[in-house]
C-alpha cells in the first residue's frame, strides 16, 4: 500500500443545523445536527479511514478554529502536518429545511495565506514525498494563494516519483491540468466550463473525459451527482451509476468518491472497478447527514448494486 497524503489548503469546521421551515426575513431556532472536521482533503482522509486505509493530513490552520481542528484530528488518531496561517480557519454552515427536505450551504472564504505559509508547504512536500506515494490536492485555494499553487505542488510531487490527484475548480483546475497530475476529478459543470462545451448526455461526457486525458492525465473521472461517474482510464471509458437511494446530504459525496478512486488505484483495479468503487463511496456519503461518510459494509453493499457500462467515445 503506497503512502497517502491529503492536502487541504482551505479547511473548514462544518456545522449542520435544521429548521422546521426556512422563512427568509424571520428568526429561526436552529436544531444542531452534527459537527464535522472538514475541507475536501480532510473528507477524503476520513473516507479512507472508514475503508481501513491510513493517510496523512497536510493542512493550513489558523486561529482558534484551526487549533481546535488540529487537536481534534490528532485526538482521533490522524497524522497531521499543520502549516500555520494568519487569521481564522473558516466555518461553514449547512442548513436543512425540514419541510422541503432541502439543504442550503453557507461557506466562509477562509483566511488569507502569505508567502511564508506557501514556502512551508513547498518544504513539506519536498521533504516528505517518496517514490510511489499518492498525494491528493483537494478543494478551493484560500485567498492570497496564486492560481497555479496546485500546479506547483503537483510538479513537486511528480518530480519525486509520486502520483498527484487533483480535485478543484476554476482557475486552479485549469492551471493544475498543465502540470499533468496522475488523476483529476471535476464534476460535470467544472468540466463543461473547462472545455467550453455543453455536457448533457453520456456520449458528451465520454468525449470530454477523453479530451481531458489528452493533457497527459492517466485517470479522468467526471462526477455527475446522482447520475454517477464517467471515467476515462487507459484506453477505456466507463460509466458507473449508483442504485436508487435516499440521499440525505450531498455535502462531501464528491470527496468520498475521490477516496474511492484512490482506494481502487491502490489495489490496482481495472477501470470498471475503479469507477464502481468511486460511485459506491460517494453514494454512501450522500446517504449520511452533514458530511458523514458511512461505513465499509454499506460501501460494499452498494458496490454490488452499482451499474457499470462501457462507453464508446
Amino acid at each position: 500500500m503506497p503512502s497517502i497524503t491529503t492536502v487541504t489548503l482551505n479547511p473548514v469546521l462544518d456545522k449542520a443545523f435544521s429548521v422546521p421551515r426556512l422563512e427568509p426575513g424571520t428568526v429561526h431556532r436552529l436544531r444542531p445536527m452534527r459537527e464535522d472536521l472538514g475541507g475536501k482533503g480532510i473528507n477524503v482522509s476520513r473516507t479512507l479511514r472508514m475503508l481501513g486505509i491510513p493517510s496523512r493530513i497536510v493542512a493550513f490552520f489558523g486561529g482558534r478554529t484551526g487549533q481546535y481542528m488540529e487537536q481534534q484530528l490528532r485526538a482521533a488518531g490522524y497524522e497531521v502536518i499543520s502549516i500555520a496561517v494568519e487569521g481564522e480557519t473558516r466555518q461553514n454552515i449547512t442548513l436543512l429545511d425540514e419541510a422541503r427536505d432541502q439543504y442550503t450551504k453557507f461557506n466562509e472564504p477562509g483566511p488569507r495565506v502569505g508567502e511564508d505559509s506557501i514556502a512551508a508547504l513547498q518544504a513539506c512536500i519536498r521533504q516528505s514525498v517518496q517514490l510511489g506515494d499518492i498525494w491528493a490536492f483537494c478543494g478551493s485555494l484560500p485567498p492570497g494563494a496564486p492560481d497555479d499553487l496546485y500546479a506547483q505542488c503537483i510538479a513537486w510531487v511528480q518530480a519525486s516519483g509520486g502520483r498527484a490527484f487533483l480535485d478543484t475548480s476554476g482557475a486552479a483546475l485549469r492551471a493544475g491540468l498543465e502540470a499533468r497530475p496522475f488523476a483529476v476529478k471535476p464534476n460535470s459543470e467544472e468540466a463543461s466550463e473547462l472545455l467550453a462545451l455543453a455536457l448533457s448526455g453520456d456520449a458528451e461526457h465520454a468525449a470530454a473525459a477523453r479530451q481531458l486525458q489528452q493533457h497527459g492525465i492517466a485517470l479522468v473521472a467526471i462526477s455527475r451527482g446522482a447520475r454517477g461517474i464517467v471515467l476515462a482510464m487507459q484506453d477505456q471509458v466507463w460509466m458507473a451509476i449508483p442504485p436508487p437511494v435516499h440521499a440525505r446530504s450531498p455535502v462531501g459525496a464528491g470527496d468520498a468518491a475521490l477516496a474511492g478512486l484512490i482506494w481502487a488505484v491502490c489495489d490496482a483495479c481495472e477501470p470498471a472497478e475503479v469507477a464502481a468503487r468511486a460511485v459506491a463511496c460517494g453514494t454512501a456519503a450522500a446517504m449520511q447527514e452533514g458530511t458523514g461518510v458511512g461505513d465499509r459494509p454499506l460501501v460494499e453493499t452498494l458496490l454490488q448494486q452499482v451499474t457499470v457500462t462501457r462507453l464508446r467515445p
